[in-house]
């Protein structure tokens, strides 16, 4: 839940958080620590996508904001339901794994 805490899903803030409890955890809880690079994952790759659709928009000269837009709305309500549904799962002690990220963290 640190990126619904720390930034919206088209801030930088939303990958602070589980960036920062994975480089504290990493050592000494090995759930905590795999859940927030997950976490971290998934936020670095909705960032990337969000940034994709920004230069989209800048470079078609605003027109395809009637393309960008609907898909931008459908980007950001599935991260509130994947980052809801992970925190239902790792608080019942399950691994989640979001189904679109990229594993850049390894």
């Amino acid at each position: 839940l640190g990126g619904l805490l720390t930034g919206h899903w088209m801030g930088i803030g939303c990958f602070i958080a589980p960036l920062i409890i994975w480089l504290v955890k990493k050592d000494t809880l090995p759930f905590v620590a795999d859940q927030a690079k997950e976490a971290l994952n998934f936020n670095i790759t909705v960032a990337i996508v969000s940034a994709v659709l920004l230069v989209l928009t800048v470079v078609t000269f605003g027109i395809g904001v009637f393309l960008t837009l609907p898909v931008g709305v459908i980007v950001g309500i599935a991260w509130l339901i994947l980052v809801i549904m992970a925190a239902i799962k790792a608080n019942e002690g399950v691994a989640y794994r979001y189904p679109f990220a990229l594993r850049l963290i390894k």
